[in-house]
C-alpha cells in the first residue's frame, strides 16, 4: 500500500496558481525551446498554454518565459526565474510526498499492521 497525495498552490481565493501542469509545460519549455511543442506534448493548446503562463507571471510578478520571433532564431527559453519556480516547487512537492508517506507508514503500518479488506474479490 501506497499513500498518494498532489500538490499544488493557489491564492487567498483558491484560483490555482502553480501546480504539476504549469511545471510540466515550463519544464517541456525549457526542453523543447518551444511553446507550441511543449503544449502539443502535454495535449494543450497552444493558446491555453500561454493563458497558463501569462496568469503565472502576473502572480509572481516576472517573466517566466523569453520569446525570440524569427524564421531561424526563433525560440522560447526560461528565465532563471522559471527554472527557480520549477526546483521550489519540485523540491515542496518531493517534501510533501515524503511526509505523508512517513506519516502513512506510523499510523496505518503502526507495529507492522497493514489494513486488510474483508470483503475478497471486491474494489473497495
Amino acid at each position: 500500500m501506497v499513500v498518494k497525495v498532489k500538490t499544488w498552490i493557489e491564492d487567498d481565493n483558491e484560483h490555482l496558481i502553480f501546480g504539476g501542469g504549469k511545471t510540466q509545460i515550463l519544464e517541456l519549455i525549457d526542453e523543447t525551446g518551444s511553446i507550441s511543442e511543449a503544449s502539443k506534448r502535454v495535449g494543450m493548446n497552444y493558446k491555453k498554454a500561454w493563458t497558463h503562463i501569462k496568469i503565472l507571471q502576473e502572480y509572481i510578478e516576472d517573466d517566466l518565459v523569453i520569446v525570440k520571433k524569427g524564421r531561424d532564431s526563433g525560440g522560447t527559453s526560461l528565465t532563471p526565474k522559471a527554472k527557480e519556480l520549477i526546483a521550489k516547487y519540485k523540491l515542496l512537492e518531493k517534501e510533501v510526498r515524503n511526509f505523508s508517506t512517513k506519516r502513512f507508514e506510523e499510523i496505518f503500518m503502526a507495529d507492522g499492521e497493514i489494513i486488510h479488506c474483508t470483503k475478497e474479490n471486491q474494489n473497495v
